[in-house]
């Protein structure tokens, strides 16, 4: 009995064998979901169609996008010109509000209809809630949280993510189902830049439930009062351990406030307490792409450079000279943080009030250091 048991045990789920008649032939392009919230593409939809785009062109097949919302013809015509072929829409007043059921209804029936081999999804809220409800009902394999895409000669995606502790990558492929699926970080992918001339199929997809079906009704979206916003700020100003205590992140609020940007921090300050997680950036944070990253009192570890090291201008301070985050800063300050901030700000909040032009995001500040 006990020998009977065990055997029952190791049998795997039927769901979840290969479909051994599926003709996985008929699989062919990528396809990635453009999310948004009240009608404005979040930035990872554009850097997903980017890096699809050289995926799809490697595997000689489409490039798909599927937008699902209300009042959403916009952002079709946008995915054509950030590098889609082809744009499935699902425009219709119960999908205005992000609700998992409706949402994945109607990708699961286009994914069942026109058979995308790779899907892939931004690794935001959204995007993880979305995609695991897809993979458990089509099945397939679902790699989360991905930094790394590829294909091989097989058509396989390889799908790599950080691992064991974020000390190496893992590459991660699903060989026995399709589509394949993954969901990728903002910010380690970069947008093709915005094509007037590109032309694509628009194609109108029906909504898989009407309204009495849906079991939940949106009330009201209440925006965090004290949320940050990492991923679409255009400067940050992080903090580490330098910053020796929560206090001294009050200083760097203040160059943020005074530059429209937000604060960042390492994870070194994160796991002493001292701020919030919602504000590390890094390999286990939040990758980011800004225009201006100053990094103040942040040794330079790895881990917190795959994170930040796309950013169009990289500021460091540091009272270290040999400090690792200096050979990849575009300037480097060798000084004490709270010393060169509180000035930083001065300087900002000067040529503000003498109506100067500090650019959309300052990151034409001029500042007086050695250039790295």
């Amino acid at each position: 009995m006990a020998d009977g048991t065990a055997r029952e045990r190791r049998k795997p789920m039927i769901g979840l064998q290969p479909e051994n008649e599926a003709d996985w032939s008929q699989y062919r392009g990528v396809m990635v979901l453009v999310e948004h919230r009240d009608g404005v593409a979040k930035k990872v939809s554009w850097q997903l169609l980017g890096e699809s785009r050289r995926l799809a062109d490697t595997l000689q097949a489409p490039l798909m996008a599927l937008v699902i919302g209300h009042g959403v013809a916009d952002l079709a015509e946008e995915a054509i010109r950030y590098g889609a072929d082809r744009v499935y829409v699902c425009d219709s007043p119960e999908l205005g509000t992000y609700r998992t059921r409706p949402y994945s209804r109607v990708c699961l029936h286009v994914i069942r209809e026109y058979k995308p081999e790779i899907v892939l999804m931004g690794a935001t809220y959204t995007g993880r809630d979305l995609a695991g409800a897809i993979a458990t009902h089509l099945p397939t394999g679902l790699t989360a949280d991905s930094t790394q895409l590829d294909v091989d000669d097989e058509r396989l995606l390889l799908a790599s993510r950080p691992a064991f502790s974020e000390k190496m990558l893992a590459t991660i492929l699903c060989k026995q189902f399709k589509p394949q699926m993954a969901t990728v970080r903002a910010g380690v992918f970069q947008a093709l830049p915005r094509d007037e001339t590109r032309t694509g199929e628009i194609v109108a997809v029906a909504p898989q439930m009407d309204a009495q079906q849906i079991a939940t009704h949106v009330l009201e979206f209440v925006a965090a009062k004290d949320g940050v916003d990492l991923e679409d700020a255009e400067v940050i100003v992080a903090g580490g351990r330098g910053l020796s205590g929560a206090s001294g992140f009050a200083v760097l609020k203040e160059l943020a406030d005074a530059l429209g940007g937000v604060v960042g921090a390492s994870r070194a300050a994160v796991d002493l307490g001292w701020i919030d997680h919602s504000h590390q950036v890094g390999q286990t944070g939040t990758t980011v792409r800004p225009k201006l990253y100053i990094a103040a009192g942040i040794s330079g570890a790895v881990q917190h450079v795959v994170g930040m090291q796309h950013a169009d201008y990289i500021v460091a301070i540091n009272r270290d000279p040999q400090a690792p985050i200096f050979k990849i800063a575009n300037y480097g300050i060798v000084g004490d943080l709270f010393e060169v901030v509180p000035a930083l700000t001065r300087a900002v909040r000067e040529r503000r009030q003498n109506g100067s032009d500090m650019g959309s995001a300052g990151a034409d500040l001029t500042l007086a250091g050695e250039r790295r």
